[in-house]
């Protein structure tokens, strides 16, 4: 698009110019005019040939045409010399694009939280930073959730069955500007979010619940999830935010039921890691091991069924979930065995020593 004066004459002998931004308009539409003016014959021909070409254009290759509401325009009466000083001040503070570089291409509803992932569109853009905002759909403004250069991040703090608006623009390397931004999409969560349970002395819990801090209570014990709210065939994740000193009896993970009365989810119908890395399925170690836990790590639980009925082992237990345990870019997998059906876990965590902090989500 491009910024044109028009000139135009008033009654009175005024000189009134207006510029605005000119939009292109679509082939289809210059074409298609063409195609039904002419005589018959001429018609016929012109409009095969419009048909088969529109046969072979997709439509995401067409320019976008903006609604003319859209479009910056101003009007005023003014001689050249002003006229020119106004478009340098407009060429100087603003910028006209065809499109937005960058777009929100999923939205992927977390309890308590939406995964946001957008993509670069334009491949003459190298981005420097990415910039994500979002607001309830009720709300008037938006404000800012991320910036830095990943193309994901997870919005946290997120009310169920509320729908919320997301946009991202994108900092070119180099530059100070900020792109336009991106087309506005909608997304919501239906999933319960996960809490900790309340009470526990040993742990100080923050306002929604989904953070708990081991604090300097001499109580020791698991703390578990206030309901078994995670479900088979969902990714379970816990983001570590601080650490204290580890202890071999640490323990991170799943369990069928809560079980007072224990200091670890080491134990039978449980599934945890510990932060040095130890991996435990029904209080037996495995031999594979994971990296240990450190400061800004994350793990992340995902459980499937495999058998619902009985299986013929010499290990006990009816039912097989088949669970894999991620952390810091490595991956362990194995099957767990349960003696009972089991749609919904609990959750759960316990340290020994003050300072170790978890996010849950």
């Amino acid at each position: 698009m491009e910024l044109k004066p028009r000139r135009t004459w008033s009654k009175k002998g005024n000189l009134t110019e207006s510029f605005g931004f000119l939009r292109p308009v679509p082939w289809c539409c210059c074409h298609g005019e063409i195609a039904i003016l002419g005589g018959i014959e001429e018609q016929n021909e012109k409009l095969w040939s419009f048909a088969k070409k529109a046969s072979h254009i997709q439509l995401d290759s067409l320019p976008e045409v903006p609604l003319l509401v859209d479009v910056p325009c101003l009007s005023a009466q003014l001689d050249d010399s002003i006229l020119n000083i106004v478009k340098d001040h407009i060429f100087k503070h603003g910028t006209v694009a065809s499109r937005p570089p960058v777009q929100i291409e999923e939205l992927i509803e977390k309890p308590g939280g939406i995964i946001v992932r957008w993509c670069k569109v334009d491949d003459d853009f190298t981005a420097q930073d990415y910039r994500l905002q979002f607001r309830k759909c009720t709300s008037n403004h938006f404000e800012d959730v991320y910036v830095g250069s990943e193309t994901e991040f997870i919005v946290l703090h997120i009310d169920p069955n509320v729908d919320y608006q997301f946009r991202v623009c994108a900092r070119g390397d180099g530059r100070q500007e900020w792109s336009p931004w991106s087309v506005p999409q909608i997304g919501h969560s239906t999933l319960v979010p996960h809490e900790w349970t309340t009470g526990f002395e040993g742990y100080s819990l923050s306002s929604r619940r989904n953070i708990a801090l081991r604090n300097d209570s001499e109580s020791s014990g698991v703390l578990y999830s206030n309901a078994p709210t995670y479900f088979c065939g969902q990714t379970l994740t816990f983001r570590v935010e601080t650490v204290g000193q580890p202890d071999r009896r640490d323990s991170i993970g799943v369990c069928a039921e809560k079980q007072n009365g224990y200091e670890s989810l080491q134990r039978d119908q449980a599934v945890c890691i510990s932060t040095n890395g130890a991996v435990f399925v029904n209080g037996k170690e495995m031999t594979n091991q994971l990296p240990a836990v450190t400061s800004g790590s994350t793990v992340t639980f995902d459980v499937e069924a495999v058998t619902l009925g009985t299986t013929n082992n010499n290990e006990g237990g009816n039912f097989k979930l088949r669970v894999t345990i991620s952390s810091n870019n490595r991956e362990v997998v194995f099957d767990w065995l349960l003696d009972q059906s089991c749609g919904s876990l609990y959750f759960g965590c316990s340290f020994f020593y003050p300072g170790w902090k978890v996010l849950v989500f």
